[in-house]
C-alpha cells in the first residue's frame, strides 16, 4: 500500500503548513558536531606521559604503578607508552633524572650569600621548598629506586649537595683553626639531617617552612659554634 501523504493532491498545503508550524526544516548543519580532538603531538604526548607516571609513581610507587594505567589516563594505548620508553622503566628513570636535577639545581642555585650561616638558611629553604613545590617528586625520590639511574641515587644526590657545603665548611674550618680534612664528614652530616627532616615534614608541615629552616640552621650553626678542635670520647669505649 502506497503511502497517502505522497498519492493525495490535498495533502501538500496541509503537510507545509503543519511543517511550517513547527519550525524549519532540520538540515545536516543543525545536528550538534562533535568535537575534534586535538592530536598532541610527540614531544607534548612525551610531556603528559611523565606528568602521568610522577603523579601515579608518587602515590602508589614503582612496583604498585602498572603501564596498563598509565596508558588509560593518558587516554592511550599500551604500545604508545612502550614507543615513547620502551616500557615502565624507562618511563620511572625519565620522571627520577628529572627531579633529581631539580632538586640539586635548587639547592646548588641557592648557595648566592657570602656569610656562611646565610648559605647554611638558603640550602635548608632550597630543600624545603622542593619539598613543598614538588611533593610528588621529593616522594618519588625518597623511595629505593628498583632500578639503577643514570644520576645515581637519593642518597648519591645528598652526597653531591653536601659537596657544595663542604667548601663552605672547609674555609670556615680554616678561619676556626680546625683541620679542613674533616669538612666532608660533616657536610655530609649537615646535609643528611636536613634531609631526614625534610622527609618528616613532607607529611606533617608543621612547623611552617620558615620555622623549619630556622631550627634546623639554629642546630647546624650552633653546634658549628660550639665544636671543639679536638673532640674526645667520654665514654669506655674507645674504638
Amino acid at each position: 500500500m502506497m503511502d497517502p501523504v505522497a498519492t493525495d493532491s490535498s495533502t501538500p498545503s496541509t503537510t507545509r503548513s503543519a511543517r511550517s508550524s513547527q519550525g524549519p526544516a532540520s538540515s545536516n548543519t543543525d545536528k550538534p558536531r562533535r568535537a575534534r580532538r586535538t592530536r598532541m603531538t610527540g614531544a607534548e604526548r612525551r610531556e603528559q606521559l611523565l606528568d602521568i607516571g610522577r603523579t601515579l609513581f608518587a602515590a602508589k610507587g614503582f612496583e604498585g604503578t602498572s603501564v596498563e594505567e598509565i596508558a588509560a589516563k593518558a587516554g592511550v594505548s599500551k604500545p604508545v607508552v612502550y614507543e615513547h620508553f620502551g616500557g615502565k622503566e624507562g618511563l620511572y628513570a625519565v620522571v627520577v633524572d628529572r627531579e633529581m636535577r631539580q632538586l640539586l639545581g635548587m639547592v646548588t642555585g641557592s648557595l648566592t650569600a657570602g656569610h656562611p650561616r646565610e648559605l647554611c638558611e638558603q640550602a635548608a629553604f632550597a630543600l624545603l621548598d622542593y619539598i613543598e613545590e614538588y611533593t610528588d617528586g621529593f616522594r618519588i625520590l625518597v623511595r629505593d629506586s628498583p632500578i639503577p639511574q643514570s644520576t645515581g641515587s637519593f642518597a648519591s644526590l645528598i652526597s653531591d649537595i653536601a659537596t657544595q657545603v663542604e667548601d663552605i665548611l672547609g674555609q670556615e674550618f680554616k678561619n676556626r683553626g680546625f683541620d679542613a680534612k674533616l669538612a666532608p664528614l660533616y657536610a655530609q652530616a649537615l646535609v643528611g639531617s636536613v634531609a631526614l627532616t625534610g622527609q618528616w615534614w613532607l607529611d606533617v608541615r608543621k612547623p611552617k617552612k620558615a620555622e623549619v629552616a630556622a631550627h634546623l640552621v639554629n642546630l647546624a650553626w650552633h653546634g658549628l659554634d660550639g665544636l671543639e678542635p679536638k673532640p674526645r670520647l667520654i665514654g669506655h669505649r674507645k674504638n
